[in-house]
């Protein structure tokens, strides 16, 4: 009965939190950026710098944002959690920047493993119904990994799926862990794929599934991604098992360059992981959380405790990831424009950070990165 009640509950929220899409479904799951510029003719972004090597990190991005002229302000704020009605939640002026702004970038949040502790990445992804999480995996040229032929993205349903939070003791030495999956969330992120493929240029989009073992949950993910597909005859459309495709990405990225992979949640997070592997680390990858009323950018390495301070991070994945947030807000030319130096400092090899093979400090490398932005 507790987890039939539970069940019941969490999905009664998400299907009163989907309807009000209804009316959206015809158009792109996402509202365009509406941002204003202030007085001072910039955008304010919130800024949340997070834990360990966050705040350093942090800092190399907003010296590069000036160094390049980037018409952005930076409200930060802090989201160490707090404690509403028994349960973790973000302190109300964050949700306010963010829900003001529309646009935020997140820098590592640590969260304590054990008994009662909830992450303030899936606290921050509830709070603002961020439901999709983009991951572009591009090869970088000058940047020697096994693979050099890796271009894709995955797209990973943020709000479900074993990430619910649904599960209880059912006796002593018995856990019951519920996998979520609806057809609203479902469509909505397959919508988000194929939206996402037209706008890129991408022409394939793949459904990463288990639907041979998990054939109700799965199975209506897969139906909600063959029925948007249908919407999309320009979008060559298939479907491959999660084990089937580990192993042969990791054999030869080529054929899965040039296309989406869309998949529900834990896919998502693992299969998202591995592909960053593939092009050199977390340290390089982007990451993107999109919903309709706000989106958050972030680095999704771990926070690194033990080189916090010591001016050893690499800035680079929450760099990346802010290039993500100013082509979301049509800045592209700013993106561009930091993207070639950063890139082009890397495949230098000369004033590079310890995880890329040299010896320069965070300061250093972002000084680089600076220096090119003036060539």
């Amino acid at each position: 009965m507790f987890a039939a009640r539970n069940v019941q509950t969490f999905a009664r929220g998400a299907l009163k939190g989907s309807q009000a899409w209804r009316g959206y479904a015809s158009g792109a799951p996402t509202a365009a950026f509406a941002g204003q510029k202030g007085a001072n003719g910039k955008y304010t972004v919130t800024l949340i710098p997070g834990d360990g090597i966050g705040p350093e990190i942090s800092e190399s991005v907003k010296n590069i944002y000036t160094a390049a002229g980037v018409p952005i302000q930076w409200e930060e704020v802090d989201v160490t959690p707090i404690l509403k009605n028994g349960k973790t939640a973000i302190p109300d002026d964050a949700i306010a920047s963010v829900r003001k702004n529309t646009v935020a970038l997140k820098g590592p949040l640590a969260t304590p493993i054990g008994k009662g502790h909830v992450s303030l990445n899936l606290t921050l992804r509830r709070t603002f119904n961020l439901f999709a999480n983009v991951r572009p995996c591009v090869s970088i040229q000058g940047f020697k990994t096994p693979y050099d032929n890796v271009d894709t993205v995955l797209i990973r349903e943020n709000t479900e799926g074993e990430y619910s939070g649904i599960e209880h003791e059912v006796v002593d030495g018995v856990v019951q862990s519920i996998k979520l999956i609806t057809w609203d969330a479902s469509e909505r992120v397959a919508r988000y794929a194929f939206h996402y493929a037209q706008s890129s240029g991408r022409k394939r989009v793949t459904a990463v599934h288990k639907a041979n073992i998990m054939k109700m949950s799965d199975g209506m993910f897969l139906s909600a991604c063959r029925q948007i597909a249908q919407e999309f005859p320009d979008i060559s459309y298939d479907e491959d098992l999660l084990d089937r495709v580990c192993l042969q990405i990791t054999q030869n990225p080529g054929p899965y360059s040039d296309r989406v992979m869309v998949m529900p949640n834990l896919y998502g997070d693992i299969l998202s992981d591995m592909c960053a592997g593939l092009i050199g680390g977390l340290g390089l990858t982007p990451s993107g959380n999109i919903g309709r009323d706000a989106s958050i950018f972030e680095a999704v390495h771990g926070s690194a405790p033990d080189i916090a301070g010591k001016g050893l991070a690499n800035p680079t994945a929450l760099l990346l990831s802010s290039l993500m947030m100013l082509r979301h807000m049509n800045l592209n030319q700013y993106a561009d424009r930091i993207e070639k130096a950063a890139l082009g400092t890397i495949a230098e090899g000369k004033t590079i950070t310890g995880d890329l093979g040299g010896k320069s400090s965070t300061k250093e490398y972002t000084a680089a990165i600076i220096k090119k932005l003036g060539a």
